[in-house]
């Protein structure tokens, strides 16, 4: 444990992504924590307010090489990675033997099993450190966050879904598997590197549908609320890409267990869930909303009964709670500090 003057020291590997910058962003308003070292790919290399203008002023470092004896020498606490799907994992252990906790950003460690996470991804090549990981969706797993040395930090999508379906599912108020999860995610969502789909053109404008029954985060969301409740949990998830820079939607419908279940009845399960919980708003005045949550850690959820089925609404900025800024709340917990410590 560090004694509560030191500042947790953190390396942050992929800063000159959407998701590292804003890393950068708030952990330097962070008062118990300090970036010591960015590090990337060849062709992204240099000082970060090349990559990001804005960090002029308040990030003067560079971001190097990748290289077990560079991150030796910075005698960080943490390490976040920040890098693609099937990346991270070539990290892991190199950062593990040198004696640094991990909070990985990717999906390489949110499939407890590496049969399923081979069959949406690749080969696995840290079946070890897959083992020990611990999911950090900080509202439903903090202690095990607390003691753990590798962090899993959700997708943006899951995080989405599971928070307002968890506590009904748990609660026996809506059925497990007939449930439909329809996402609207901004295209920060898909990287900063360049592609056709992103292109202006193509984006601007358009409203899409895509991995109509294959996205990869949905097994994701059915282990992780099969975790929680106990209950083994089917959905399909439909996601979409619109054309604004951040933020995620939800609409999700379920069927309710009975005829007996009224609204009244599911928003008090959602308050009751979630009182005591800093980040997750159950919104009665108003529907969930992207402007209401952009810039925030905060993921806003509402329910309605509408026609005899169960009406979910959950928005979150993905860049954020959908990334960054849940990294740094797990990163709150595992070193001892409350949980909201520089996130306001």
């Amino acid at each position: 444990m560090k004694a509560a003057k030191d500042k947790i020291r953190v390396v942050l590997v992929g800063g000159s992504g959407y998701a590292g910058y804003e890393a950068l962003r708030w952990l330097a308003r962070h008062p118990s924590a300090e970036v010591v070292g960015v590090f990337g790919p060849e062709n992204e290399l240099g000082p970060m307010d090349r990559f990001y203008p804005l960090l002029s002023g308040q990030c003067v470092l560079s971001q190097e090489r990748f290289s077990e004896q560079a991150v030796a020498a910075l005698k960080a606490d943490l390490a976040m990675l920040c890098v693609p799907h099937k990346v991270a994992m070539s990290y892991v252990p190199t950062l593990r033997k040198l004696g640094l906790r991990v909070i990985d950003w990717s999906a390489d460690y949110r499939l407890t099993d590496a049969a399923e996470y081979e069959k949406w991804y690749c080969p696995h090549t840290d079946p070890a450190g897959l083992a020990e990981a611990v999911y950090g969706l900080p509202e439903y797993f903090a202690k095990q966050i607390a003691k753990a040395d590798l962090v899993a930090n959700p997708g943006c999508y899951p995080t989405c879904a599971v928070l307002p379906l968890a506590p009904l599912i748990q609660a026996g108020l809506i059925l497990p598997d007939e449930i439909v999860v329809n996402a609207i995610s901004g295209v920060t969502g898909a990287g900063r590197a360049p592609s056709p789909k992103q292109h202006f053109p193509e984006r601007n404008e358009n409203f899409e549908p895509y991995g109509v029954g294959n996205h990869r985060h949905m097994p994701e969301m059915e282990q992780v609320l099969t975790t929680i409740t106990g209950k083994e949990t089917t959905l399909l998830f439909q996601p979409h890409l619109c054309p604004m820079d951040r933020g995620m939607l939800c609409t999700i419908f379920a069927r309710p267990t009975s005829d007996d279940v009224t609204q009244l009845h599911l928003l008090n399960v959602l308050q009751a869930a979630y009182s005591n919980m800093p980040f997750v708003r159950v919104r009665n005045d108003v529907l969930p909303a992207t402007k209401y949550v952009a810039n925030t850690n905060y993921c806003d959820v509402a329910v309605r009964l509408a026609k005899g089925r169960v009406v979910l609404f959950s928005a979150l900025d993905n860049l954020l709670k959908g990334a960054s800024t849940q990294a740094i709340q797990n990163m709150n917990l595992m070193f001892n500090l409350p949980e909201t410590t520089g996130l306001y």
